[in-house]
């Protein structure tokens, strides 16, 4: 898929519960923040929150209030709705 497309489905699905899966085989879990022109930031679900790192495609969430990372959209293969009884 597209970056287009992601990009799409991300603003569609903003303040919801999603996961992601990247390029790298990653599973992020979380609510959609924020969507920019090439990243995505969500906002970590649960106990096991997936803090990010220094890898590729992570930022810091300032000014989104909690703790929020960002994603590229180029780095996502795979995204889906994640039902709220889920966590």
């Amino acid at each position: 898929m597209s970056v287009g497309h992601y990009h799409a489905l991300c603003r569609k699905y903003m303040g919801r519960a999603v996961e992601i899966r990247t390029r790298d085989g990653r599973r992020h879990r979380g609510i959609i923040k924020h969507v920019s022109r090439n990243r995505v930031y969500i906002q970590p679900l649960g106990r096991r929150r997936n803090l990010g790192g220094f890898g590729y495609g992570y930022g810091y969430g300032y000014g989104f209030g909690g703790f929020v990372y960002g994603l590229a959209l180029g780095t996502i293969v795979g995204l889906a709705l994640i039902p709220f009884f889920f966590w």
